[in-house]
């Protein structure tokens, strides 16, 4: 089953939201922002934030790419 790369950058958008909001509460009950467990989950929601940009530029070439292609069929 493939997923188009719309469905793949909301995915990895709800997992950056999610662990930057698993990070803020991390930070707020610990009373301390540079522990350990905070950063990481930091690290990671930036590496999904990429990914999911990353999709949506793709989505956004393969559509080029259609048109492109299209309108030389024409």
């Amino acid at each position: 089953m493939k997923l188009s790369p719309i469905v793949m950058g909301f995915f990895y958008l709800g997992l950056g939201s999610l662990f930057t909001y698993l990070a803020i509460q991390s930070a707020s009950s610990n009373g301390e922002i540079w522990s350990v467990y905070t950063i990481v989950l930091m690290v990671l929601a930036t590496i999904d934030f990429v990914y999911a940009i990353r999709f949506f530029v793709l989505k956004r070439r393969i559509t080029e790419l259609k048109k492109k292609d299209d309108n030389k069929k024409r």
